[in-house]
């Protein structure tokens, strides 16, 4: 079975949603997210990275690469366009986009005002992070046109990645009223069962 290393509130809970999302059994392994002012590679997880995830002999971190490999390994086709596939570029793309594009700013925040405690410090560059957010949002916001998703009306695990990043924007104020239809898409993703039961997660 599936071991899947959870503290809440973190990229785990892509993983778990993912996993929820294709009915894969899977257990969790509790614990304590360890903040990383001081040290990086310090969660307690056979990686020391939060999510990790274990599969027999396979010990995996970076929640992308996790997402990716459930996929191949485990998906059977779903959640995702064949590789080959006119849509498969798109779904690689919003993969991608969602954590090395549209979070990057998100962890400057993150890192500045919640680990560093220094928001009034840093306040200028925090303003800027919201502002290159706001960049990446507005292309989202672009992208969406009328599709209930990513992929248009097909939901993906390209949607799991992304729902991720926007509840974390939300959170820092970095999702605001210029971005109705991403805000709509979040409302649809959050309204998911299966994103519900792995949020609840504690």
């Amino acid at each position: 079975m599936l071991t899947l290393y959870f503290a809440p509130q973190t990229r785990a809970v892509r993983i778990a949603w993912l996993l929820e999302e294709l009915a894969l059994p899977y257990r969790l392994e509790r614990v304590e997210f360890l903040p990383p002012a001081k040290a990086f590679f310090a969660q307690r997880t056979p990686t020391g990275k939060l999510p990790t995830l274990v599969d027999g002999d396979v010990a995996i971190c970076e929640s992308g690469a996790i997402l990716e490999y459930v996929l191949e390994r485990y998906g059977e086709g779903r959640l995702a366009p064949a590789p080959g596939s006119p849509e498969r570029a798109r779904f690689l793309q919003w993969v991608h986009f969602a954590e090395s594009t549209a979070f990057a700013p998100i962890g400057i925040i993150v890192w500045l005002a919640r680990y560093q405690g220094e928001a009034e410090r840093y306040a200028p560059l925090l303003a800027d992070s919201r502002e290159r957010a706001a960049t990446g949002f507005a292309f989202l916001e672009r992208e969406l046109g009328d599709g209930a998703y990513l992929l248009g009306d097909e939901f993906s695990a390209a949607d799991v990645m992304m729902g991720f990043t926007l509840v974390a924007a939300r959170a820092f104020r970095a999702l605001d009223e210029r971005h109705p239809r991403v805000q709509a898409y979040l409302a649809r993703l959050e309204a998911r069962p299966a994103y519900q039961r792995a949020a609840a997660l504690r």
